[in-house]
């Protein structure tokens, strides 16, 4: 119960910081809880296989490297899902702070204890 209302949560910010920022575009919320979807698949497989391969790279800039990681598995996620577009890097960039400042805000008014 706890992963379907973080999807639904997820999908839900998705679809607020499209609203309100210039660059993403997402067609409904049935595709924002696709995206999100992609993006807890895309996290889970695909994103430590690429920290583990740039991991000097990330050592190098204090840990900085990983917001571009983060940054491309945004454009990542836009070419699997249909009907959700981010405009350019910078944009997914930017994209992916403000997905995680609120995730974590988020996570932290219904945490786990709650």
């Amino acid at each position: 119960m706890n992963l379907l209302f973080r999807i639904l949560i997820t999908s839900g910010l998705v679809l607020l910081i499209a609203h309100f920022m210039p660059g993403v575009h997402v067609a409904n919320f049935t595709t924002a809880l696709i995206v999100a979807i992609v993006l807890g698949l895309l996290n889970i497989f695909i994103k430590p296989i690429l920290v583990i391969l740039t991991l000097p790279v990330t050592i190098i800039t204090l840990g900085l490297f990983l917001l571009v990681i983060n940054a491309l598995i945004i454009l990542l996620c836009t070419k699997i899902v249909g009907g959700f577009s981010v405009d350019t890097f910078w944009t997914a960039l930017i994209f992916s702070i403000i997905l995680s400042v609120l995730q974590s805000i988020m996570n932290g008014i219904f945490g786990e204890g709650k």
